[in-house]
């Protein structure tokens, strides 16, 4: 059982929360083979694999519909509510996939938000793991409780105090976007996959505008659930028309947390 009052207390505190169970093996297994075609799309967009990211799709939500699916899965949305308010949206929705016997650009000791305000949260992180993470195979680095800090940890501090996303695949760990973290080195001969969501505030701008993006693509059987979370609900006017639509006409039509 998912026990809220503790996974709240572990974010506040600890900075993050690793939650098992989030993914059944089949849902993993179409999301796998969905990231693998996305990546190698991203590789034809590069006309190379000698790329800083890559293994790092820009914007999942492009490809494969198990990536528009995942919003309807209440295990992966509520913990981000928790925190952020029912009307969180996607701010970025990339892979964390290792490259076999490599590393990528996410391997870098950084943050995944900018701003740091005392005592309020602005983005959440979850790294979703599609495959289990090892030492092996580049588990991520995290520093606990760092999420209150603005100076970033030097390599001694950060790597002899850090621990590890050491979990079975289908765990999901969700973390305040100001935790200090960093991609481990892949040493194995198979790619390690999984997924990073951002979610931020609904009043905030998005990494890239998701609606826009996903404009050309059929849309009709995804989910109001999934269509809010990726800020399809929370799209500011663009003209008076649209500012003086009726409400069920306009773009922005979620409450404003």
């Amino acid at each position: 059982m998912f026990d809220r009052d503790a996974y709240i207390n572990a974010i506040q505190t600890q900075g993050y929360a690793i939650v098992e169970d989030v993914l059944d093996a089949e849902f993993i297994q179409r999301a796998k083979r969905d990231l693998e075609e996305a990546i190698q799309l991203e590789v034809e967009y590069h006309g190379s694999k000698d790329f800083k990211d890559y293994g790092m799709v820009l914007l999942c939500s492009l490809y494969g519909r198990s990536f528009t699916d995942l919003f309807d899965n209440p295990k992966l949305t509520e913990p981000f509510n928790l925190i952020l308010g029912d009307g969180c949206i996607v701010y970025a929705y990339t892979s964390s996939s290792m490259p076999p016997t490599k590393a990528n650009f996410s391997n870098r000791i950084h943050v995944d938000s900018p701003r740091l305000i005392p005592g309020y949260v602005t983005n959440m992180g979850a790294t979703i793991l599609l495959n289990d993470f090892t030492e092996d195979n580049g588990a991520t680095w995290f520093l606990p409780r760092s999420h209150t800090r603005a100076d970033a940890p030097s390599e001694q501090e950060f790597f002899s105090n850090g621990h590890r996303v050491l979990a079975k695949a289908g765990s999901v760990f969700f973390f305040n976007a100001r935790l200090w973290h960093a991609g481990g080195n892949n040493q194995t001969n198979a790619w390690r996959h999984g997924l990073t969501i951002n979610m931020c505030r609904s009043y905030m701008k998005q990494r890239i505008d998701i609606p826009r993006a996903m404009a050309h693509m059929d849309l009709s059987n995804v989910s109001q659930t999934a269509l809010q979370k990726l800020g399809f609900l929370a799209q500011v006017p663009a003209s008076y028309d649209e500012y003086f639509a009726p409400p069920e006409q306009r773009k922005f039509k979620q409450k404003a947390e």
